[in-house]
């Protein structure tokens, strides 16, 4: 069987690393990079592979698939474009710049009949699986609540902050809408649909235009309740990131966990995936002991098993994991969590 040929549209952070897991794949090769900056040339050089200033060139070579790794405003206007070329898009989060551009987005898509996969590569670790399987399970009993964290130390003196990169001291560049999509994906697939949330936001620490540190209540379709406390200026390990020992750039702490999910006869916590549950219903007492395990879960790079799932997607052999329409709802609940930190209240999530 040929290799797919994917083309790769954005030769930055995350674009390198799609390049590096196409390149270390069994099934799939370069079809080009579309990128008109200055530094893409070199990129093209170091993979051997052709370079295309518009997106609409490389189309042209028919590759097999795309992957759309571009600023976010781009993400629409550059899917769409491949949906029309009616070729398999992997788009990276957030799907789309606005909820009204990613509706338009999902819907023509649909019409259309061509898949788009959605970039929450977390969706992809063996490790989320696992905990998914086990909520799924039933050993948990009816879900009561989850606690999660995203609290992390962006460093201010490596240019992060600075010009060219200070849109990320002003409205749309603080760790709602860089950084929480992700876990609002994450708790979505553990905890079901949610359905309202409430916030507040605070920036006190960094001093900027935009949040620094949120703490969020969220309201789940089957009754759950969930509290998550996200920040990029708090000295704390307790993100995905620094616990699931799955990126090694980054120090990790194999004690800390991510995520409690907890029901009336267990508690899980991820990653660490210490299970606690009762022995039986006569058992469900706080006077009463827990039986403690650690559920076996194996560990894998969450990109290089996107890109064979990609690559099962464009074959026909599967449906993209994370829909276009789920990457719509994500971007949905991450909207009403930013209008509830500001105005207040309870913002009430519409589904998709």
């Amino acid at each position: 069987m040929a290799k797919l040929r994917i083309a790769v549209a954005g030769a930055g952070l995350i674009g390198l690393r799609h390049l590096e897991e196409i390149v270390a794949s069994a099934e799939c090769v370069i079809g080009g990079i579309v990128d008109p900056g200055p530094k893409a040339a070199d990129v093209a050089a170091r993979f051997r592979v052709p370079l295309y200033p518009t997106l609409g060139e490389c189309l042209a070579t028919k590759p097999d698939g795309v992957i759309v790794a571009t600023p976010n405003a781009l993400h629409v206007e550059q899917a769409l474009q491949c949906v029309v070329a009616g070729i398999p898009v992997l788009v990276e989060k957030p799907l789309a710049h606005t909820v009204e551009a990613g509706d338009a987005l999902v819907a023509t898509a649909e019409k259309a009949g061509v898949p788009i996969l959605v970039g929450h590569m977390r969706r992809h670790s063996p490790i989320m699986d696992t905990a998914i399987d086990v909520v799924r399970s039933g050993r948990l009993g009816k879900l009561v609540a989850v606690m999660g964290s995203a609290v992390f130390c962006k460093p201010a003196v490596d240019g992060y902050f600075d010009p060219p990169n200070d849109w990320r001291r002003r409205p749309g560049g603080g760790p709602i809408l860089i950084n929480l999509i992700h876990e609002v994906d994450a708790l979505r697939s553990l905890m079901g649909e949610i359905v309202a949330v409430q916030a507040q936001a605070s920036n006190a620490t960094r001093g900027f235009e935009v949040e620094d540190t949120v703490a969020i209540t969220l309201r789940f379709a089957g009754g759950a309740l969930g509290t998550f406390m996200l920040s990029d200026t708090a000295a704390s390990p307790r993100s995905w990131e620094q616990t699931s020992q799955e990126n090694k750039a980054y120090a990790t702490y194999d004690d800390e966990d991510t995520y409690v999910v907890m029901g009336t006869h267990g508690s899980l916590a991820i990653p660490t995936m210490r299970l606690r549950t009762y022995a039986s219903d006569a058992d469900r007492s706080w006077f009463k002991p827990f039986v403690s395990s650690v559920v076996p879960m194996t560990r894998a790079d969450p990109l290089a098993l996107q890109i064979a799932h990609f690559a099962d997607v464009i074959r026909g052999r599967a449906q993209p994991l994370v829909t276009g329409r789920d990457g719509l709802m994500n971007l949905r609940v991450v909207d009403a969590i930013a209008r509830a930190a500001k105005r207040g209240g309870t913002v009430e999530i519409a589904p998709t």
